[in-house]
């Protein structure tokens, strides 16, 4: 159908790994099976990338970082939103300064819902499985604003995880929750989360907000900045190119395996443990109704 030679093709991770002997594989399975293929690659040193989020627990985002250590993997994590210009531009304006120490980040992700946008059948049927996916919304849109928030952070953890999720679709998503929000507290920064099935439209945005100015990220390409007190305006600025190869993650896998490249800590695994800590642990929040403290150290 694909024009693919049969040789190329295998009916299991295993098999392929012994005969094709790869540098490296794409991970496009649900998320439940993310620790399996890690563990299965490290054993043959085959390098990974894969598609957001890590895992569907802390539990199994800490086998998946033992076994990538033992077998000495990369192993990545690809978000949409690593290679937005206008992220890249607001997190540059956080380390130089410019707005001052970050007191609040407000992270919008989200969609009218993967059945309302077309998703394909298969995807739609484990996206919508608690067990293979997590969640819901939670998972697939909060992954985002967890990663960008622990980047911006230098891979600081918070202190709590508070969350709330609905089902505003039970007729569509029976299972899952279709509307997340997670606030994240530091000691002297706080993070709102929002994720969503439900919106008009699709965005993958945030606001940062320092104690001498802000940045809004706006789409992929352009950022909205305010500095320096009441007598100033906002201004509407296009985001400088991202240098490669950290400009689209094939070429950013390809740099980091062959070239000796270093990580980003946007697809990195430390940083994407910790993104699943903070997913777990606002998945029990929601469930419980109460805010998680996380311990000082995993």
């Amino acid at each position: 159908r694909y024009g693919f030679a049969p040789a190329l093709l295998f009916a299991d991770l295993e098999g392929m790994l012994q005969k094709a002997r790869p540098q490296a594989v794409l991970v496009y399975t649900n998320t439940y099976d993310h620790r399996r293929v890690v563990e299965i690659c490290a054993r043959h040193g085959v390098h990974v990338l894969m598609e957001k989020p890590l895992a569907v627990s802390l539990e199994d985002a800490l086998a998946i970082e033992n076994a990538a250590h033992a077998g000495k993997i990369h192993t990545l994590v690809n978000y949409e939103t690593s290679w937005y210009r206008s992220n890249h531009a607001a997190y540059d304006l956080v380390r130089a300064g410019a707005l001052g120490d970050v007191r609040k980040v407000v992270i919008h992700d989200g969609h009218n819902g993967p059945k309302e946008i077309g998703v394909e059948p298969e995807f739609l049927a484990w996206l919508t499985d608690p067990k293979l996916n997590g969640g819901g919304a939670l998972f697939d849109f909060g992954c985002y604003g967890a990663d960008l928030m622990t980047w911006l952070m230098d891979g600081q953890r918070p202190q709590t995880v508070t969350a709330l999720t609905q089902q505003m679709k039970p007729e569509i998503y029976a299972r899952v929750d279709d509307e997340a929000t997670i606030i994240l507290t530091y000691p002297k920064a706080q993070a709102i989360v929002q994720a969503s099935w439900n919106w008009p439209f699709g965005r993958k945005d945030m606001e940062v907000y320092g104690r001498t100015g802000y940045v809004i990220t706006v789409q992929a390409n352009d950022i909205r900045v305010r500095r320096g007190g009441d007598n100033t305006h906002e201004e509407q600025l296009a985001a400088k190119p991202v240098p490669p190869p950290y400009d689209n993650s094939l070429s950013y896998l390809r740099a980091v395996v062959l070239n000796g490249a270093k990580e980003d800590a946007l697809s990195s695994l430390e940083t994407n443990v910790t993104v699943t800590e903070i997913l777990d642990a606002a998945r029990r929040s929601a469930a419980e109704g109460k805010t998680i403290p996380l311990p000082p150290s995993r």
